[in-house]
């Protein structure tokens, strides 16, 4: 049985990548991912052998990982955060029944919604809903109702993929259906290049996030109504008694 493993590198430094994902990596003969992550990882691995696609080769990407598996080779499958998250765990399951000889390891990491929350303090206290505003492989109707949802229900969301060139307003229109269940103070947090060079995260208010412009490689936090602003860091209340 050749081995195949999906791997989480987390958010981008190397010191924020598990232990099993790097022991994992130095087992393996060959990396395949995304362009933008096989770049983040080759100093820390420059000896292996990389392969790589770009954006929309996502398909292409997995049949490259499996045939170079059944010649033989370890094969390492990256991608950033966690490969369960948005990632192409999913898609390696798929394809897989075709190469029944190929077994998957899974490795988990550090996704953006844990790891950009340590920089901005503590929003992910209570429960929380994740959701993508990326409408390329979700129609925006649904992502409409599930945003609407989760700020009627008062969850704490998580937003990735809030903007883009081609999608500049989808923050703001996001930000125009919570403010119908929530107020315009709501603490909101956004965070920047999480966990690689020129990382910066912000607190700030519903209000204020709605003319804020960001982009693909930003997570937004918003709040729910009991989430607050505790010497500029962003913290949402358990409900812990005689605190």
């Amino acid at each position: 049985m050749n081995t195949l493993y999906v791997i989480g590198i987390g958010p981008g430094a190397y010191k924020k990548m598990t232990i099993e994902a790097a022991e994992a990596l130095k087992k393996s003969d060959l990396i395949v991912g995304y362009t933008v992550y096989v770049d983040l990882i080759k100093e820390h691995f420059p000896e292996k052998e990389y392969m790589s696609t770009p954006m929309k080769r996502e398909v292409d990407r997995c049949e490259l990982a499996f045939e170079e598996a059944m010649k033989g080779k370890t094969v390492a499958m990256i991608c950033s955060g966690d490969a369960g998250v948005y990632g192409m765990t999913g898609l390696m399951y798929e394809i897989g029944v075709r190469y029944p000889f190929v077994e998957l390891r899974l490795i988990g990491g550090l996704t953006a919604a844990t790891s950009g929350a340590a920089v901005l303090g503590a929003p992910l206290i209570h429960d929380f809903a994740v959701i993508s505003l990326s409408d390329l492989l979700t129609p925006w109707e649904k992502i409409e109702k599930r945003v609407s949802l989760a700020a009627a229900a008062d969850f704490v969301i998580c937003l990735y993929n809030p903007s883009s060139k081609k999608r500049q307003d989808y923050l703001q229109r996001a930000c125009d259906l919570v403010l119908e269940h929530q107020k315009p103070d709501t603490v909101c947090g956004y965070v920047k290049n999480i966990g690689r060079c020129g990382e910066e995260g912000h607190v700030l208010t519903l209000g204020e996030l709605r003319e804020t412009q960001v982009d693909m490689f930003t997570t937004v936090w918003i709040g729910n109504s009991q989430t607050k602003n505790i010497e500029g860091k962003m913290v949402t209340p358990r409900g812990y008694r005689n605190v």
